[in-house]
């Protein structure tokens, strides 16, 4: 259990890193993206999330075999 509690904190701290790159870099690009975000309807916010979970699950899946 305390490993799993491991691999989960250290997957959300990439996770953190990963998402401050950007804005920490070229924040006028970040703020456009986040601007589109917010104009974007529910069903493509929806699809995108659907997708980008699914990539992730499949990463997991060749990084844990």
């Amino acid at each position: 259990m305390q490993e799993l509690l491991q691999s989960l904190l250290v997957g959300a701290s990439l996770l953190l890193i990963a998402e401050g790159i950007l804005p920490f870099l070229a924040p006028k690009i970040w703020r456009d993206i986040m601007t589109k975000a917010i104009a974007s309807s529910d069903l493509n916010l929806r699809i995108l999330g659907a997708v980008s979970m699914f990539l992730g699950l499949v990463l997991l899946y060749f990084i844990r075999s």
